[in-house]
């Protein structure tokens, strides 16, 4: 038993409300990587601070590249929707995001 064919989905404003989101996301983490050179430029004593600082700003880097294409991605969605986030790409993205925290307060500490 087959079901009759529905009217295409529409995806309405999600691709937006998601792209603002990953928009939002990514200037918190680069609000937290400012917060973590600053913190690192005052310190300037310890070697663990130096290298929380880089391991920060690394994370920042994948994450914003990850999000950059994200963006991308839904913004050049068609009618159908956007392409679905790879497994990977969001696992990548959820462990930058983790690192970076970790990071941030290993330099706070």
């Amino acid at each position: 038993m087959s079901t009759p064919p529905g009217p295409e989905r529409d995806p309405g404003l999600q691709p937006e409300r998601t792209r603002l989101a990953w928009r939002r996301t990514t200037l918190s983490s680069t609000v937290a990587a400012v917060l973590a050179a600053k913190a690192a430029l005052q310190d300037r004593d310890s070697a663990a601070g130096i290298v929380a600082f880089a391991f920060c700003c690394g994370a920042w880097l994948v994450f914003l590249a990850l999000a950059h294409r994200r963006i991308r991605t839904l913004a050049a969605a068609g009618p159908a929707g956007p392409a679905l986030l790879a497994p990977r790409h969001a696992t990548a993205a959820a462990l930058c995001t983790v690192a970076l925290a970790v990071f941030a307060v290993a330099l706070v500490f």
